[in-house]
């Protein structure tokens, strides 16, 4: 890895104290992190070099203290704080005086500061190899996330702009490329003749957790729906890529992306749910109100839980369903990829021997690949029994966010999302903003702990 200096921009927030740092620990721990890399901090805090290193420590106690001691010292000596304004020209110029290489600037900041930032950064006339780095969400809609994309494109090539989404660093993520077009098993079957719908689901048992602030004013659909599972979307129906380098991947997705149709309001009322959690529990484990949390607003009307069924017009994919869902304090976590295949044509076994549903399930935290199939039974040899085939993935080496920081750091950008990418996937979700802005899918309620609303089969 060549000499490069790391610019946090926001170094004193959560992103960089809960993600950040642990990603740069790792990435030390397991000799990815060179001794030329510097690490600069740049925060509105008056503090100096020393400061930094006592915030970044109690860090590292507190979401990284499973890292090795050697790991997190690593981190903490190289590190350089400057004080101010993230958006003036000076405070950059001060944080980048000395750098050896060039600079790899990292956005930890609200969506809002991200265009004067990038604005200040571009005043620096950045070197030669200088990259750029934005967290989620890019833009607020598809009109701001065009313009974001064009102030970018007028200082850096794309290659060198890395708009994040960890789920693209996830191992059981990456397996799905695998999985599909390495295998003759299942490259078959990955179709509308074989696959009856998929399922898409992100369901989480944590509420809040503090972050009313931002989430209020997203809610599931552009917290999870526009970036994280849209992406999932993408890598599983696909069309074969020529290779997985920066622009045949990126250019499959965006064809994806393009192929899925933009749902008419009537649609949305249809194929759309949103809903959010009502208070569940007593004493220290109750759930609240989620419009009881400090800094919600209850009159945004801000959904905890959507699901949106899509459809892709292509050939591959002409009539299926494949419904995206998620949902804050629900009471079970589960995260997975379920492939819902159709059934044969035509069973010898007569009408009372029907079988389970065929699925494939890629799941992930814990990752694993299942199958779901039928066998003859145990007695009767033409009965049929439902069957599960289970294979259990190692853990990969490095989490989802080393992963990606790595790429960044290497200057490898085909695991993170193009700006045309990001904007396919603002024209998908716009209609379902828009038509909610009207009435349509009205929002409804369900009991923290609970399964969430009846979903909607199509």
């Amino acid at each position: 890895m060549s000499a490069v200096t790391l610019l946090i921009l926001g170094a004193t927030g959560d992103l960089t104290g809960r993600y950040l740092l642990p990603a740069l620990a790792e990435l030390a721990g397991a000799g990815h992190l060179g001794d030329d890399i510097q690490i600069v901090g740049v925060g509105r805090e008056p503090w100096d070099d020393e400061q930094f290193r006592s915030h970044a420590a109690e860090r590292f106690e507190r979401h990284a203290a499973d890292l090795s001691p050697s790991a997190r010292a690593s981190v903490i000596q190289r590190l350089r704080y400057v004080g101010g304004d993230v958006t003036d020209p000076a405070v950059l110029g001060e944080a980048e005086r000395g750098a050896g290489g060039p600079l790899v600037l990292y956005l930890a900041l609200p969506p809002a500061v991200f265009a004067p930032a990038i604005q200040a950064a571009a005043a620096l006339r950045l070197p030669a190899g200088s990259r750029i780095v934005v967290e989620k969400p890019f833009g607020t809609d598809l009109p701001s996330a065009r313009a974001l994309n064009e102030l970018l494109r007028g200082h850096l090539p794309e290659a060198s702009v890395f708009r994040m989404d960890h789920f693209l660093g996830k191992q059981t993520v990456q397996n799905i490329l695998g999985l599909r077009f390495a295998n003759r098993l299942f490259e078959p079957l990955w179709c509308a003749e074989h696959v009856a719908g998929v399922d898409i689901v992100w369901d989480e048992t944590v509420a809040l957790e503090g972050r009313a602030g931002y989430y209020d004013r997203a809610g599931a659909l552009l917290d999870m729906v526009q970036n994280h599972l849209l992406q999932l979307m993408a890598l599983v129906a696909m069309e074969r890529p020529a290779g997985l380098g920066e622009q045949p991947l990126r250019d499959a997705k965006v064809d994806l992306f393009r192929a899925v149709r933009r749902l008419s309001p009537e649609e949305v009322a249809a194929l759309t749910v949103r809903a959010r959690y009502t208070a569940d529990g007593n004493g220290a484990d109750r759930v609240p109100d989620y419009a009881a949390e400090d800094g919600v607003d209850p009159a945004r009307g801000t959904e905890t839980f959507v699901e949106v069924t899509l459809f892709i017009d292509n050939p591959r994919w002409q009539g299926v369903p494949f419904r995206l869902r998620t949902g804050k304090a629900l009471g079970a976590d589960r995260r997975e990829v379920v492939i819902r295949l159709r059934p044969t044509d035509r069973l010898p076994f007569g009408q009372a021997h029907e079988p389970g549903a065929n699925t494939l399930t890629l799941a992930m935290d814990p990752d694993r690949l299942i199958a779901d199939i039928a066998l003859n039974g145990t007695g009767d040899p033409f009965d049929l029994e439902p069957a599960r085939w289970q294979l259990d993935l190692a853990p990969q080496d490095l989490s989802a966010y080393s992963r990606l920081l790595l790429d960044v750091l290497t200057g490898d950008p085909a695991l993170s999302i193009r700006g045309d990418e990001a904007e396919e996937c603002w024209r998908i979700v716009e209609p379902v903003v828009d038509a909610w802005e009207t009435g349509m899918s009205p929002l409804q309620t369900y009991p923290a702990r609970s399964g969430g609303p009846a979903p909607r089969r199509v």
